[in-house]
This record gives C-alpha cells, structure tokens and sequence, in this order.
C-alpha cells in the first residue's frame, strides 16, 4: 500500500540505467546510496536524459516500483551541491517533480514547524 506521508523519500542524483529492475536498484541503494532498501524509504531514480523516473521501496512483505517516461520534457531534479550522491525532500516535492514544476522558481510560504516553534 502506498504510504508516502509516512516515509522519508531519497532522490538518486546520478543518472540511473532504466533497464534495472527490483535486485539492480535494491542494489544501487545499498551500494551506491549506502541506505537499507528494506527501510521503507522511497528511493527515486532519473535515467540520463531525465524523461523516465522510477521509484523503488519495500511494501511489507516485497519490493514495488513504480516507473513513469514523458512523452515531452523532463523530471527536474532540485540543485545540490557538488559531491552529493542523493538527497532528501518531502512528499511534496516529490509531487512538484512529477507534476513538472521547477523547484527552484516555486516558492514556499511560511507553515507551522515544530522543530522552528521549540526555540
């Protein structure tokens, strides 16, 4: 069952060959992410030219996938700084990136925190 609120979701940043299936990219994650594919965190794969995206995670009792390839544009991964093999973001851009929004030009408005409203 997809449970994408509940689970932390990691971005692969170097370019990933779509062919893999369930083992290649479990093994990507352990290897090259350096991260328990078992964990139930979504890890979030780009192909080279950026127009096929696939998400791997563990659903209990087996692997899931879940794959996608436009027709016409790309997936626009957020900028990071050099050196860095994946990064962290929330639910919500994850769900900019599907939906084709640059990240970089979309605006947060301020939320409640719990972790800014402790100080």
């Amino acid at each position: 069952m997809l449970n994408v609120t509940a689970a932390a979701i990691h971005l692969c940043l170097a370019p990933t060959d779509m062919r893999k299936g369930f083992d290649g990219l479990a093994a990507l994650v352990r290897e090259h992410l350096q991260s328990d594919p078992l964990s139930g965190a979504w890890f979030v794969f780009r192909s080279r030219r950026g127009d096929r995206l696939k998400i791997l995670y563990w659903d209990a009792d087996g692997y899931a996938i879940w794959q996608k390839r436009l027709e016409v544009g790309t997936f626009e991964f957020p900028k990071v700084e050099a050196g860095a093999d994946r990064v962290e973001v929330g639910v919500t851009a994850l769900s900019l990136i599907l939906g084709g929004i640059d990240l970089a030009s979309a605006k947060r408005r301020q939320r409640f925190s719990r972790e800014r409203s402790a100080t």
